[in-house]
């Protein structure tokens, strides 16, 4: 399965996601702001990162830029994790690089019904 670096500064969301993936098979990694995403996705060189767009120290849109501008990760395919479901901050988000949105809240099964999907379409089972 697939190694997913998580970034997200609420606790309980972050175990959930964590929970959820695991059970579904993957290896999962976590950050607790966009700033650690940025330093552990070098390290530990995840298939996909799924991250909260508002955090500290680094929003979700600047750690995604950070990361498309470091030739070692900028080809990781980056997903937001978002409460806003709006046109204006979907689009900010994909013009910062990220390949998709996935809207909280969310049923476990949904997403990782949707992780999987996004998985498969960038090649990763």
């Amino acid at each position: 399965m697939a190694r997913i670096l998580i970034a997200e500064d609420e606790r309980d969301i972050r175990d959930l996601v964590e929970f959820t993936l695991k059970y579904a098979g993957h290896e999962v990694f976590k950050a607790s702001n966009g700033q650690e995403a940025v330093e552990l996705a070098p390290q530990v060189m995840p298939d996909l990162i799924l991250m909260d767009v508002r955090m500290p120290k680094m929003t979700g849109y600047e750690a995604c830029r950070a990361l498309k501008a470091t030739d070692e990760v900028s080809d990781i395919p980056v997903v937001f994790l978002s409460a806003k479901g709006q046109d204006v901050e979907m689009k900010a988000g994909l013009e910062a690089g990220a390949i998709d949105y996935i809207l909280k809240p969310f049923a476990p099964d949904e997403l990782a019904r949707r992780v999987s999907e996004i998985l498969q379409s960038i090649g990763v089972s």
